[in-house]
């Protein structure tokens, strides 16, 4: 199997097994194996014990896929490039400090939505009718 071919999964919670052995190409046994490699792969297990895998870990399965068959890296050499795209997307997500004029707007929001919060919290003046009885 050669070529980059853009993987088109179907949009549902969860799949078994034989369906992410399907939809990559990579044998249910092999997929059991990189269980026990990559630490980013655990599928959980329903309450029959089979696995169903999200869609992010059928992505992650045709990545590993990728870097293995593709890129001929070894285990660990997918394992080190994930980690090292992991820690690459995890440092994008560092947003920079806001700057003194957002920190007051966002301290005033936040006063105010703490008085909406405790007004509510208050009992109510005026007891409220249960509905669906006349009198």
């Amino acid at each position: 199997m050669g070529g980059a071919a853009v993987q088109s999964i179907p949009d549902k919670l969860f799949f078994r097994i034989g369906e992410v052995a399907d939809l990559t190409g990579v044998p249910a046994y092999v997929l059991r194996y990189w269980e026990s490699e990559f630490k980013l792969l655990r599928p959980r297990k329903n309450h029959a014990g089979q696995r169903v895998y999200r869609k992010h870990e059928v992505q992650l399965i045709l990545r590993i896929k990728t870097l293995l068959y593709e890129d001929r890296l070894t285990l660990e050499g997918a394992k080190k490039r994930l980690h090292q795209e992991a820690r690459s997307r995890a440092q994008q997500l560092d947003l920079p400090a806001p700057d003194p004029h957002t920190l007051a707007a966002l301290r005033e929001i936040r006063a105010r939505l703490e008085g909406i919060r405790q007004t509510l919290r208050r009992p109510s003046e005026v007891p409220l009718e249960p509905r669906g009885r006349a009198t």
